[in-house]
């Protein structure tokens, strides 16, 4: 078997090549990050640079010739950033790889979406499949709703291609470039104490993302129908403070302090940080978004990935968030620590 990675140049992209690599797979990866793409070609894959928004015939073929499954994680992942950049990532980019991996009878097409397209600033336990905001949070979570509605579409015209639509929540792990990225520039910016609405009592959903990968793994083999949708967690919810202090001090030895603030009035400082970056064009510290992902409990059914997928977590989240820590000491200068 052979497998094109998609975005393997990021966090999650980068630790799925490593294990397919590991399990003796071969592997095919795209990026742009080419300096990561060659650290990818002495560890084994085939790396084959490309733009997937701006994908031709000849370079589709160079990336799809002899695959049998793809594994897209190629994404525009943040809270923040103009909107053409959104649509050329994530729609865009989808919608060319989905259609070139159909024309070409690929058997299985896994797809990684987000949980972001059900918030809707409400608290939420247990959420299912079939649950969509009504109102798209921010521009991230728009365009990944768009590039599912593109894979439903495809799905319905191409029956030699089975696609699988995965929605991980709060992935955290090595090669993170979201989560602990923040939070640690963050508790820089504020002399190590961690503003946080409810004191941190959110109660979330977090996914090691080893248990991804597996999900990945899962996914390129289970008889589902094209187009399912799945929820990947660790199985395992937590509040957010619980989270923190397992990584953060326990991990870690990260000496901070959580000082819990009114949502509304963290909501404001959200606000009126993101009208300066505007004015600044950069990302600001806070966005609403990011306030309200820390405000607002949410957490996600996860029967059908039991029942239908045959996923279950190979990782604890404690065993988890041991070997994040084990990384993140491994490469701090990545992490300022």
């Amino acid at each position: 078997m052979t497998i094109l990675v998609t975005g393997a140049t990021s966090g999650l992209g980068r630790n799925a090549v490593d294990a397919l690599l590991r399990d003796g797979i071969a592997v095919r990866a795209t990026g742009r990050n080419l300096a990561a793409g060659e650290a990818l070609e002495r560890n084994g894959a085939e790396f084959v640079p490309a733009d997937l928004a701006t994908l031709d015939e000849a370079k589709a073929d160079a990336l799809l010739h002899g695959v049998d499954a793809v594994w897209h994680c190629a994404a525009l992942s943040a809270p923040w950033g103009r909107h053409a950049d959104f649509v050329a990532a994530n729609v865009s980019a989808t919608r060319h790889m989905a259609q070139a991996a159909a024309v070409r009878g690929v058997r299985r097409f896994v797809h990684v979406s987000t949980p972001s397209i059900y918030f809707d600033y409400r608290h939420h336990r247990g959420i299912e499949e079939t649950y969509r905001a009504a109102r798209l949070a921010n521009h991230y979570a728009a365009t990944k709703a768009a590039a599912e509605d593109r894979i439903l579409t495809l799905s319905s015209q191409w029956r030699g291609t089975t696609f699988v639509i995965l929605r991980p929540r709060g992935l955290f792990g090595p090669h993170d470039r979201v989560i602990v990225p923040r939070i640690l520039q963050l508790l820089r910016s504020r002399h190590g104490v961690l503003p946080l609405p409810r004191g941190g009592k959110a109660f979330i959903d977090m996914t090691y993302v080893g248990n991804v990968v597996h999900a990945m793994k899962t996914a390129t083999h289970a008889p589902v129908a094209s187009g399912e949708a799945f929820n990947i967690t660790n199985f395992e919810p937590c509040t957010l403070a619980s989270m923190l202090q397992r990584l953060l001090g326990d991990g870690l030895g990260l000496r901070y302090r959580i000082r819990a603030l009114p949502y509304p009035l963290l909501d404001a400082a959200a606000r009126a940080a993101e009208l300066g970056a505007r004015l600044r064009r950069r990302e600001p510290l806070l966005t609403r978004y990011g306030i309200g992902a820390l405000h607002f409990d949410m957490t996600l059914s996860n029967a059908r990935a039991r029942q239908r997928l045959g996923y279950h977590p190979r990782h604890g989240i404690d065993e988890g968030i041991r070997l994040t820590a084990d990384w993140i000491r491994g490469h701090g200068d990545h992490y300022g620590i």
